[in-house]
């Protein structure tokens, strides 16, 4: 494929383009220009990836905010459960 000797088979190329986390037509018509990421939309373990590619510090933070906003929501739901059975 670098020395232009065969074309690369379809199948190949998804595997590449999802190594990357990117779709093919990324890959074709790459252009070198950064572009807005969006973890929302992607499956979890996608996300998971994404979320190990930053830094170690930014990493640290990410953890951090969830472990805090998973910590309200399970007081929530105790203080709420605890409060419906009253």
């Amino acid at each position: 494929m670098e020395n232009n000797t065969r074309d690369i088979a379809i199948d190949e190329m998804e595997r590449f383009a999802g190594y990357f986390g990117m779709t093919i037509d990324q890959v074709v018509h790459f252009n070198n220009q950064p572009v807005d990421v969006t973890i929302q939309d992607k499956p979890n373990f996608e996300q998971i990836n994404m979320i190990n590619q930053l830094d170690e510090e930014d990493r640290t933070v990410v953890f951090k905010i969830i472990d805090t906003m998973l910590t309200k929501k399970k007081f929530k739901d105790f203080f709420n459960n605890n409060v419906a059975a009253l």
